[in-house]
């Protein structure tokens, strides 16, 4: 029974290590955000929901004016980040009745181009290797 139940302790584990190494972290950071108050919101897309419902959203305190978050156990794709900075906590971006934010925002590669950001613009591949990613707003 002893050798049984060690069997099925060390298939589990085995199973669990490889589903790890199978993904990878994401590490996105803003290094340019205008003040510490408030936070930035992360949100991790694919083509198929982007600017929809992210696949992960997180955000982070802002410490000498950089953020930064992880993403975790994200597996081989094309993904995109969006990130803003929430200068005043209430976990939304605001925008002007025109249509134009009142907050910083930044996409991964960096493309800012007028209007919203573009999936084919902002996309990046996770492959081999954990992928780290500098955003400016």
């Amino acid at each position: 029974m002893k050798l049984i139940v060690a069997l099925l302790a060390t298939t589990m584990l085995f199973i669990s290590n490889q589903i790890t190494a199978q993904t990878k972290t994401i590490t996105a950071t803003v290094i340019n955000v205008s003040s510490d108050s408030g936070k930035v919101g992360f949100a991790l897309y694919n083509k198929t929901n982007f600017r929809l419902k992210p696949i992960k959203a997180t955000s982070s305190k802002i410490v000498d004016g950089k953020s930064i978050v992880e993403f975790k156990n994200v597996e081989a794709g094309e993904y995109a980040i969006i990130c803003y900075h929430d200068k005043n906590d209430n976990n939304k971006m605001d925008f002007q009745s025109n249509g134009m934010p009142l907050e910083d925002y930044g996409a991964s590669n960096n493309v800012m181009n007028f209007g919203p950001p573009k999936f084919e613009d902002a996309k990046f591949a996770v492959e081999d290797k954990n992928v780290s990613l500098e955003i400016r707003f």
